[in-house]
């Protein structure tokens, strides 16, 4: 069995020092590793080639949807691939812990803890509302028992995941025309359509320093994302219910004006509704309908036990389930 560890990369060569350095301290040691460079200007690929990793060159920045699937193309022979960030750091019993877990599964990913605090989760698994809105479960809280639970999951994190090569592909992988953000949510909802699923294993320890290439509220990052929204409604909302949808995307542009980011929350938008039209649905129906709801209960579920934050509150006031 043998396992490569794919890792998109944009500048930053700082940061792909320590990630490389960090992936020769597992306990199972990974058998590829691949850098996927996106175009640096600040020599990646050299360092990245000195350091004993195999490279990718990308013409440019195609965003981290393209670099992660020409990273899996390139490593046939390899039954598991290690989806990381650039900026992410693993416990040397990562992989480890994965595997001994996954069983069945198409996919897994573990407690992701912030690397600048360490006693605060930056992610666990993902669930998506009925109006299209994404949520890191547990994101900001304190890490806890909470967290230490074992669980099947519908939507891992591509910042720090194991994915079987064979269901990557058998998906047609992720899509591209995502670029960046959501892209991990839309493969997560295909996999599920499809029967497939993921596990959470809160063994597997990986610290995340979070939008360390853009920043967090960055107007590109704001774009991506609203814009990408738009994308996942065309795909994968066609006959749910609307209401939840419009009130979930005028209050994430309300935070997004919040941060000085209103233009490019419009812009974004503008571009997905453009993109949209072209995009054919994936079929989900009633299965789509239960599973939007069943995720969504879980956010509200999580936030009931963690403290609401701003946005679900309204949110859950404006579209309450029924």
């Amino acid at each position: 069995m043998k396992i490569a560890a794919v890792i998109p990369h944009w500048n930053r060569v700082d940061l792909l020092r320590t990630v490389l350095e960090n992936l020769r301290t597992q306990t199972r040691a990974f058998d590829r590793v691949i850098i996927v460079d996106n175009g640096s200007s600040d020599g990646s690929p050299e360092v990245a080639e000195q350091m004993g990793a195999e490279v990718v060159r990308l013409p440019r920045n195609l965003g981290f949807a393209a670099a992660v699937n020409r990273g899996v193309e390139r490593a046939d022979g390899c039954e598991w691939i290690a989806i990381l960030n650039n900026d992410v750091t693993l416990e040397p019993n990562w992989l480890e812990q994965l595997l001994a877990s996954i069983g069945d599964a198409a996919f897994a990913t573990g407690k992701i803890l912030s690397a600048k605090d360490p006693t605060l989760i930056d992610g666990t698994w993902d669930e998506i509302s009925r109006g299209a809105c994404a949520m890191r479960i547990g994101a900001g809280t304190k890490d806890g028992r909470e967290w230490d639970e074992r669980r099947d999951i519908r939507i891992a994190s591509m910042t720090a995941c194991l994915v079987r090569r064979s269901d990557f592909q058998r998906m047609g992988g992720l899509d591209e025309r995502f670029e960046s953000y959501l892209e991990d949510v839309d493969f997560g909802l295909r996999c599920t359509i499809s029967g497939l699923w993921g596990i959470y294993e809160p063994g597997a320890i990986a610290y995340h320093l979070g939008s360390s290439t853009l920043g967090r509220w960055n107007s590109d990052t704001v774009r991506l994302i609203a814009r990408n929204q738009k994308l996942l409604t065309a795909k994968h909302f066609t006959g749910q219910a609307q209401w939840p949808i419009v009130a979930g995307q005028l209050l994430w542009g309300l935070v997004a004006l919040r941060h000085g980011c209103a233009i490019a929350w419009l812009k974004g938008m503008l571009a997905g509704r453009r993109l949209a039209r072209g995009m054919r649905g994936v079929p989900g129906g009633e299965v789509m309908k239960r599973v939007l709801r069943e995720s969504e209960s879980e956010i509200l579920r999580v936030q009931q036990r963690t403290g609401w934050q701003t946005y679900w509150k309204v949110y859950a006031w404006l579209a309450p389930l029924r």
